[in-house]
């Protein structure tokens, strides 16, 4: 395990650190009413130290030059929240519902406008470029620990507009390094909300994860009112 942060990252920390703390705020009814949790101020600080480790163990896949460092600084986090209930022998599913439903306050604080037009952004023909390029730069593997996939194009009769097959995954080689297999679908089951509060549709039926040779993302835009 690295005992330094990479600079990336700590350039961000004080973003990230803001952020989980954030989310604990949002988590806190639920860490009372579901996990059953009395000593709350306690299991703060005992995530707020599991991310710190975290931080150290978090694998460099480039930077700003690649889409996924985003994906490792958003949602990692979870990964410490998951840790430290488990510890206190919170059931998984009861992990994974207080981390959806905290995640989807979490982004329901930014305005609609705004998630909507990000989901504007994701969806456009630029980004669809975007996207090529970088499937095609991950399967070069430059990082052992990054995500390595495939852009999808869709066919006749497919409904969606384009998809991704994740054939290697940065957050289950990272789970299979340090012990956090079992933690690991309910990071999956983030994707879904994520995408949904930006008007898009995820449609997934099978993860890395899961067992399934590749995570099959397929994208389409929400109906809107």
């Amino acid at each position: 395990m690295a005992e330094t942060i990479h600079p990336y990252y700590e350039s961000h920390r004080g973003a990230m650190e803001a952020t989980m703390r954030h989310r604990l705020d949002l988590a806190e009814a639920m860490l009372r009413e579901r996990a059953h949790l009395t000593e709350i101020d306690g299991i703060r600080q005992q995530v707020m130290d599991e991310f710190e480790i975290l931080l150290t163990q978090m694998p460099y896949v480039g930077g700003a030059a690649s889409r996924m460092s985003d994906f490792f600084m958003r949602l990692m986090g979870f990964m410490a929240i998951s840790r430290v209930l488990r510890r206190h022998d919170v059931l998984l599913s009861v992990i994974g519902e207080i981390e959806r439903e905290t995640y989807k306050a979490q982004l329901l604080t930014i305005s609609e406008a705004e998630r909507l037009a990000s989901g504007r952004r994701f969806m456009s023909p630029e980004n669809q470029a975007f996207l090529r390029e970088q499937a095609i730069r991950s399967l070069r593997q430059e990082f052992p620990e990054d995500f390595v996939y495939d852009f999808v194009e869709p066919g006749q009769g497919d409904k969606f507009e384009f998809g991704i097959n994740y054939k290697g995954c940065g957050f289950c080689k990272f789970a299979a390094r340090h012990g956090d297999k079992e933690i690991l679908p309910n990071i999956c089951g983030l994707d879904f909300d994520a995408y949904a509060a930006q008007g898009i549709h995820l449609e997934r039926t099978q993860t890395l994860a899961g067992g399934a040779s590749h995570c099959d993302f397929r994208f389409s835009r929400l109906p809107t009112d």
